[in-house]
């Protein structure tokens, strides 16, 4: 009985566990069909509006702004150098490196012995030559009245031939005699040839005078100006360089002494691309003389200056590309020749363009603007220049309307965002506030001592901290800087 009774419960159980698991199945396959039936319905998803800083293009005109680097230089220097050999016997106290010296200034002077005496020596040549002029001269007279009575003698002896002639037709004279007449005619005709070549002689002599007098006035100036090579003047105010002299010395001519600077007259020499420098040029075909800025950075105050383009350079030079531009400054306080600028050059007005940041522009020459419904539309334009941050675009469809100032890889076309127009952030940043007097020296402290902070920018936060009401933005953005 005990099998049986175990036999039937283990059949009772088997029954239960199938029934169950085929119950279990039954449902199973009725929720799937009952899920297959159903319309299948895709969930709904909310699409992602970015928020984007824009502003409002307006074309007008534009001045772009060209920047190189170049060097500071003398329009206006003189080397000097020895034009007499000896020893330096004076030297002016302010001849140093860095010496000022005015116009006409007595520099140094070489020992004149020497050329002392050459030009004594001149001068002793110069008095011989007048001498022998005048020597000429006497001799020059007693030649012409020697001559003039040679005249005389030989006119009386022909008039004593004609009448010795006059005898002898007449039958009174002899032949003799007329002969004896005829080579005393002879001798006196000779006597003024005579006469004359000795005229010659003295003539020739007055200008051999004369020829020697010149060669020693000649002389004479070239011993003064032997003299005068002797010291050395300042040609024009300015400042001593690469001075190499001191008193004592012996110099050689031609020897480079120093250098004469003229720091009141500077320009800057800076080289530009071959486009560069085809903007600058004007209808003709010339250069313009575009004003130009030129600023030194010197670690906390930056020198600045104004000038104007002059010229260019005649060639491109070996090793070299573009062209050397030079640019006469004015008033160029605190710069000295060597200094490495920046410069500035305004190029000619641009008319309808609009200036927009560098981030608007993706590679591909188009901007990002507002469309219907705050949609993103790409726009191509035309880029004329860059402006450090700034571009400086084109195109027609983009008078009016709204720009994208900064692009991500998550904007795009089509996508919709929220415009932030910089008139509510300026709103914002018009949240002024009063500082104590505490709060606003340590915010200052902070500032004066950053190093990574901008010269440009350190000098605008310590203006706006001198306000008396100070931004509340400026002063949020200071602190977390500061960590408090």
């Amino acid at each position: 009985m005990r099998f049986l009774r175990q036999s039937l419960t283990g059949l009772f159980l088997l029954a239960t566990t199938v029934g169950l698991v085929l119950t279990a199945v039954n449902l199973i396959y009725s929720a799937i069909e009952d899920r297959l039936a159903q319309e299948s319905k895709s969930p709904q998803g909310r699409e992602r509006v970015f928020a984007v800083n824009v502003l409002t293009a307006h074309a007008g005109i534009e001045t772009p702004d060209l920047t190189a680097f170049g060097e500071v230089q003398s329009r206006r220097s003189l080397e000097i150098r020895a034009a007499a050999g000896g020893t330096v016997i004076e030297l002016a106290e302010n001849f140093v490196e860095g010496g000022r010296v005015e116009a006409g200034q007595v520099l140094l002077r070489v020992d004149p012995a020497n050329a002392q005496s050459i030009l004594e020596r001149a001068k002793s040549d110069l008095l011989d030559a007048e001498a022998e002029i005048r020597d000429a001269a006497r001799a020059l007279d007693l030649a012409k009245d020697e001559l003039s009575a040679a005249h005389d003698q030989a006119e009386l002896r022909q008039k004593a031939l004609s009448r010795q002639q006059d005898l002898a037709q007449r039958g009174v004279g002899t032949a003799a005699a007329v002969e004896t007449a005829e080579l005393n005619a002879s001798s006196a005709r000779q006597a003024v040839l005579v006469r004359r070549q000795a005229l010659t002689v003295a003539e020739a002599r007055i200008d051999q005078s004369r020829t020697a007098r010149t060669r020693a006035q000649i002389a004479l100036e070239e011993a003064e100006r032997g003299l005068a090579d002797t010291t050395i003047e300042a040609d024009f105010p300015g400042t001593l360089a690469e001075v190499v002299i001191v008193q004592g010395r012996l110099v050689s001519a031609n020897e480079k002494l120093a250098k004469l600077v003229d720091p009141n007259k500077l320009e800057v020499a800076f080289r530009v691309s071959t486009s560069q420098y085809a903007r600058l040029l004007n209808e003709q075909g010339r250069l313009r003389q575009a004003d130009v800025r030129v600023t030194l950075d010197t670690l906390g105050m930056n020198l600045s200056a104004t000038g104007r383009v002059t010229r260019d350079s005649a060639a491109v030079g070996e090793g070299q590309t573009g062209r050397l531009l030079f640019a006469q400054l004015e008033s160029a306080l605190g710069m000295k020749p060597g200094d490495f600028v920046t410069v500035h050059v305004q190029e000619a007005p641009l008319e309808n363009v609009v200036r927009l940041p560098a981030s608007a522009l993706d590679p591909a020459g188009r901007v990002l603007v507002l469309g219907e419904n705050d949609r993103l539309e790409a726009l191509p334009v035309i880029l004329l220049r860059r402006q450090g941050d700034d571009i400086l675009v084109r195109s027609s469809a983009l008078e009016g309307r709204e720009v994208v100032t900064r692009r991500t890889p998550l904007l795009g076309a089509g996508i919709r965002v929220k415009p932030l127009r910089k008139d509510a952030s300026a709103n914002q940043a018009e949240d002024l506030i009063d500082l104590t007097t505490e709060r606003r020296a340590r915010l200052k402290a902070f500032v004066q001592d950053s190093d990574a902070m901008p010269d440009d920018t350190r000098a605008e936060l310590l203006n706006a901290l001198a306000q008396p009401r100070v931004a509340s933005a400026i002063v949020k953005r200071i602190e977390a800087r500061m960590g408090g």
